[in-house]
C-alpha cells in the first residue's frame, strides 16, 4: 500500500537548508520516494491555527520504504539539522480510503 509523508515546517534558521535539499532529495529517491509538493502556496479553506511557512508531501511505495527513508543512518544528520533549524510535524499517511465499500 502506498503512504503519504505530510510535513509542515516553520523555519527558525534557514542555515540548513542549502544542504538538506539535494542531500534529501537524492535519499528520498533512493529509497523510492516521490516528492508531489514542497510549496509555500497553500490556502486554508477550514480549521484554525497558525500556518505553517513550507508544505511537503512525499509520495512513498510503502510504510516500510517510508520509515526505511526516516531512519537510514546517512539522514540522521540532515534530520537533526532540520529539527533544530524548524519546528516541524511529520505525518506518515496510509494511501486507503476507509469509507470505500
Amino acid at each position: 500500500m502506498k503512504y503519504f509523508a505530510v510535513v509542515s515546517l516553520n523555519v527558525k534558521d534557514d542555515s540548513w537548508i542549502e544542504s538538506y535539499l539535494p542531500n534529501v532529495t537524492e535519499l528520498v529517491n533512493k529509497h523510492g520516494g516521490n516528492y508531489i509538493s514542497r510549496t509555500q502556496t497553500f490556502e486554508r479553506i477550514e480549521g484554525e491555527g497558525a500556518d505553517p511557512d513550507i508544505y511537503v508531501l512525499i509520495e512513498w511505495p510503502s510504510k516500510e520504504a517510508a520509515l526505511a527513508f526516516y531512519q537510514d543512518p546517512d539522514y540522521q544528520p540532515y534530520l537533526q539539522s532540520r529539527l533544530a533549524g524548524a519546528d516541524s510535524n511529520f505525518f506518515l499517511v496510509a494511501g486507503e480510503d476507509i469509507a470505500a465499500g
